[in-house]
């Protein structure tokens, strides 16, 4: 069984920051594309940040300079260093991995339970 556990959400003013981090778990073979995903009140879930198994990143152009998405493929974790934080990040937040549990079988995504970023003004 894969399980992705965060951690770092919270409650910070705007301008403040915030480190999330997600830990993978389980039976793993392989995990390509690591990501943070958030999905705000009355909004469709977006793509904040997504890093390759090599290290290419790429951002929403919202957070663009602001967020810093990397990964330990060791310890099989993805972190987002958020700085510069808007009001407008707040969101519920969720890592996604796209990864193999065995060497036969097709990759799917896995996420974790989410964890909430409230950015006061």
């Amino acid at each position: 069984q894969v399980q992705l556990v965060e951690s770092g959400g919270g409650l910070v003013q705007a301008g403040g920051s915030l480190r999330l981090s997600c830990a993978a778990s389980g039976r793993i073979f392989i995990i390509n594309d690591m990501g943070w995903y958030r999905q705000a009140p009355g909004k469709q879930r977006e793509l904040v940040a997504v890093i390759t198994s090599g290290g290419t990143t790429n951002y929403t152009d919202s957070v663009k300079g602001r967020f810093t998405i990397s990964r330990d493929n060791a310890k099989k974790m993805v972190d987002l260093q958020m700085n510069s934080l808007k009001p407008e990040d707040t969101a519920v937040y969720s890592c996604n991995a796209n990864l193999k549990s065995r060497s036969y079988l097709a990759a799917g995504d896995y996420w974790g339970q989410g964890t909430q970023v409230t950015v006061s003004s």
